[in-house]
């Protein structure tokens, strides 16, 4: 059934920014088609339709894109939005847990990437949509490892935005800031807690919980996906919410007032 409207493939589609993005692309008038690990009980209802999807698996990626060719015979916009976070100071951290995490936040960005290109290429069109976080922008205490992979992803898009403009096809990025999406739920534990560590973290941890059970809601990041899917002349960065005035202190405040600040910010002394 190919269809004449444009596609949408969002990962993550089940809760948070990916199913507010998905609604919002539903009423820009887009086929949706979101992604779960698992798409038993979700509401497949307001023009959604779901697919089971692991983006750590080549061939579960694989299957997923040539089922969204299959049904609708184009893929235009992919919104890759899965992702999880991980807490603690660096050293608490294990190796293994910091695998898991750039699996799933920087190696899944690149499987979905490769799979949809081909597609994108033949079509003469396209956006891939990167979401990353304000800590792609700036350092994250006590969250490491989940800053690296966004910065990870904030390189990679700039330069994969580079090599494929002449097919016309776009790679973008949005940067939520602290966001009401219960993103705290996804964010695992440190494997090995250090008592040195023990009360700046759970400071850290709790600024936070705050900024993002007080933070923007999600709502008005869903509005930036879809702008960078639909503007006419789409820009490289659409930060969202209060992500745009981090973004600008750090492009533009004294390093040593933008450091203490953010030390401040997040519950770090010292």
């Amino acid at each position: 059934m190919e269809t004449t409207r444009p596609v949408a493939l969002v990962t993550g589609a089940n809760s948070g920014l990916g199913k507010y993005a998905a609604r919002g692309l539903v009423d820009a008038g887009f086929e949706v088609v979101g992604t779960s690990r698992n798409i038993g009980g979700l509401d497949h209802g307001r023009g959604i339709t779901f697919l089971e999807l692991d983006v750590t698996r080549d061939e579960s990626v694989t299957a997923a894109v040539e089922a969204v060719i299959a049904q609708f015979g184009r893929i235009d916009v992919l919104v890759n939005n899965a992702g999880m976070g991980l807490a603690g100071a660096s050293e608490e951290n294990s190796i293994v847990q910091a695998q898991k995490l750039f699996d799933i936040n920087v190696f899944g960005v690149m499987r979905m990437t490769n799979a949809v290109l081909p597609h994108m290429r033949r079509q003469g069109s396209g956006r891939i949509i990167n979401v990353s976080s304000i800590f792609g922008l700036m350092p994250a205490p006590y969250m490491a490892a989940y800053s690296a992979t966004k910065y990870a992803v904030e390189g990679y898009s700039e330069s994969v935005d580079h090599e494929v403009r002449e097919h016309n096809i776009r790679v973008l990025l949005v940067e939520p800031g602290g966001t009401r999406t219960g993103f705290d739920d996804n964010t695992a534990k440190p494997d090995n807690a250090l008592a040195a560590y023990e009360r700046q973290r759970e400071r850290s941890n709790q600024a936070v919980a705050d900024q993002v059970n007080n933070g923007d809601d999600p709502a008005v990041v869903a509005k930036a996906i879809v702008a960078a899917a639909t503007d006419s002349a789409p820009k490289l960065r659409y930060p969202a919410g209060s992500a745009r005035r981090l973004s600008a202190m750090r492009r533009f405040a004294p390093r040593g007032i933008f450091d203490k600040q953010l030390r401040k910010s997040l519950g770090v002394s010292g």
